[in-house]
């Protein structure tokens, strides 16, 4: 994939599914399926900004070193395993002299997509006490979503706000033995790459492997424009 391609409005927003199909073409198994770990780590990647274009090739990096190895006891079953060739290539990437081609400005996706998503969250969101303000919040942008379709970066930080938010209300109401059970998983499979991230890298992706495990437990959606299906 070439790094025009990569910057394309659809692959910003496809982020999650350009990495899942990348690492399992370099896998060479379609129907492997991805971890918790490795959704929460594609989440930090994508919270730092780390491009789509460092991410891909950083996992082509880490599997061709993998392969060059004359001994391949075990086969790479995680993302966490490309960390390091990731961050690499993103410090590469950042060093390098910018492109002067400017990012096409098109949406990547229909506006009644948009405004799908939107309505369907803010209605979840809506039937669950204490969280009624935020689902009429995306009432509110779900009836303005032509205009916040055209401009759709400034739509992603409402929604992060408001993701935050809803994630705060969620903390308040999760047990000590949910969040100990949490962590303890959590350890267990980080446990083999720590040793491939940087003290940073780790307490991000472990903040984001714990939120992810909270939503889900909750019940409660993925607001960014990254999860519109």
């Amino acid at each position: 994939m070439s790094s025009e391609q990569d910057w394309t409005p659809q692959n910003y927003f496809n982020y999650f599914t350009e990495i899942e199909e990348h690492f399992q073409k370099a896998r060479g198994t379609s129907l492997f399926l991805l971890s918790p770990l490795d959704w929460a780590l594609i989440e930090s990647w994508k919270n730092s900004g780390i491009p789509l274009e460092a991410v891909l090739r950083g996992i082509d990096a880490a599997f061709e070193k993998w392969r060059s190895r004359k001994s391949k006891v075990q086969m790479i079953n995680s993302l966490a395993y490309c960390a390091q060739a990731v961050m690499a290539e993103a410090q590469a990437m950042a060093g390098a002299t910018p492109s002067s081609g400017a990012r096409p400005s098109e949406a990547p996706f229909p506006l009644e997509d948009l405004r799908v998503h939107l309505e369907r969250n803010a209605a979840v969101l809506k039937e669950r006490p204490g969280y009624e303000e935020i689902g009429e919040a995306l009432e509110r942008l779900a009836s303005e979503a032509e205009q916040h379709y055209r401009d759709l970066e400034q739509l992603e930080q409402r929604l992060t706000a408001l993701e935050q938010k809803m994630l705060s209300i969620a903390r308040s109401r999760q047990s000590e033995e949910d969040l100990f059970a949490a962590r303890r998983e959590l350890d267990l499979q980080l446990k083999p790459y720590r040793g491939k991230m940087s003290a940073p890298q780790l307490a991000m992706l472990e903040q984001q492997y714990l939120d992810r495990r909270l939503l889900e437990g909750a019940g409660l959606p993925r607001l960014s424009l990254f999860y519109l299906r």
